[in-house]
């Protein structure tokens, strides 16, 4: 499989057009808190439109969203009945499920549920064009970001290094920071490259893009397919970013919005119907969003469905 960007990139059909339509139940005084990421990357806007879409359309709704280091954070978060939805990776929703200390979660995280597969990450190695690093190997002896610690980014890393054949020892300074600071290090000439993933066109990047030359840095696919699953090869199409002229392979891995079983069917259920009723709204907030499909989101689910979204599936003829 190659996911071509910003198209409907589970590449399975699952069959049957969206409902839109249904008056909405009342939840009194339900409160919603939407766990996102990073305020420059893609999680946050996307949370701040959903958080609009629900205190509208779930009647006598509380919501609010908060900023957090994204998928690791956010799954602990959400099996400690802290928060009601969030956005995380594919990888790290199932080494949450199976309980794998090494990625940041000290036991198996039983009470996740899933509410919807959503648009793919990408992989996104950026460099100063200064520092020369046109390859991953070029990244030896560099000064490199890899996320914040445990973060799904960082996973991300460990994960594409090891398949190349390299890990943080390569690096001159290894740095664990999340987006914006990454990108201001860089901008200082106090970095001279960093790994992110997120959804394409994310701020931190076109911002880094008009202050200084960078370089997009290719993932070969031999590299990706190394990786295996959920990992699966892609690009980054010419001119998502300024200078850049051309395609840059990468590697795509799923996003997912997860919820706790501690939340009711209800709310579940309200929580999927207006996110589907709902994704212009979304693209308005970013672009990424238009990866969105009700035909995907039951594509490459690692943990079960909570009772309430799959409601809304049978309902809408997904299931």
């Amino acid at each position: 499989m190659f996911y071509k960007p910003l198209k409907s990139w589970a590449g399975v059909v699952i069959g049957a057009s969206l409902a839109l339509s249904a008056p909405l139940a009342a939840n009194a005084q339900e409160f919603i808190n939407v766990l996102t990421g990073g305020t420059s990357g893609v999680y946050y806007p996307l949370g701040v439109a959903l958080s609009e879409i629900y205190a509208e359309g779930i009647e006598g709704s509380r919501t609010q969203v908060q900023s957090t280091k994204a998928s690791v954070e956010n799954l602990n978060l959400l099996q400690a009945g802290r928060g009601e939805i969030a956005f995380a990776l594919g990888d790290s929703v199932k080494l949450a499920w199976d309980g794998d200390a090494e990625a940041g979660f000290t036991e198996p995280l039983s009470e996740l549920r899933a509410i919807a597969a959503i648009y793919p990450n990408y992989i996104q190695i950026v460099a100063s064009a200064e520092s020369g690093i046109k390859t991953l190997a070029d990244l030896s002896g560099k000064r490199v970001s890899v996320g914040a610690p445990k973060s799904g980014t960082e996973l991300n890393a460990r994960a594409i290094l090891a398949a190349a054949g390299m890990s943080y020892e390569d690096f001159a300074q290894t740095e664990y920071l999340p987006y914006a600071e990454s990108a201001e290090l860089i901008k200082n000439r106090q970095l001279d490259a960093t790994l992110q993933s997120s959804g394409l066109g994310v701020a931190f990047i076109k911002d880094l893009a008009a202050s200084l030359d960078i370089n997009i840095v290719e993932i070969p696919t031999s590299v990706v397919e190394t990786v295996g699953a959920p990992y699966v090869p892609s690009y980054i199409p010419a001119g998502t970013y300024s200078g850049q002229d051309s395609d840059v392979t990468t590697a795509a891995i799923g996003n997912m919005l997860v919820t706790h079983a501690g939340v009711s069917d209800e709310t579940a259920y309200q929580m999927t119907k207006l996110l589907f009723e709902n994704l212009d709204g979304l693209k308005a907030a970013h672009n990424a969003a238009a990866g969105i499909t009700p035909e995907g989101a039951l594509v490459g689910l690692t943990i079960p469905l909570h009772p309430g979204a799959e409601r809304y599936y049978k309902e809408a003829g997904l299931m």
